[in-house]
């Protein structure tokens, strides 16, 4: 079993992402590539204490980047959608 710490890395702020969790009860945070959809459920009900109804997880790859001659890429990640059951919130420390 992987440990539940590294399955989740951090939680993703975005104006979209507001909108989600203010509407529709819903939370983005970026997973580790190689986590599924029952790690992902299991992490968050362990570290969170709360209780999820539905993920899904989306992977982004990285954009082609240019510094002056030389050209690079940024990495990939995986992002996942969590919905927690009605009742639920899950409070982060947002902004600087």
């Amino acid at each position: 079993m992987k440990n539940i710490h590294t399955i989740i890395k951090k939680p993703l702020f975005t104006e979209k992402g507001a909108m989600l969790k203010e509407n529709e009860n819903k939370v983005i945070v970026e997973v580790a590539k190689d986590a599924n959809k029952l790690d992902i459920k299991k992490a968050m009900e362990e570290i969170f204490k709360v209780k999820v109804e539905k993920v899904a997880t989306t992977i982004t790859h990285g954009k082609w980047k240019r510094h002056g001659k030389s050209i690079g890429q940024r990495p990939d990640r995986k992002k996942a959608v969590i919905t927690l059951k009605k009742g639920e919130k899950l409070e982060f420390i947002e902004g600087a």
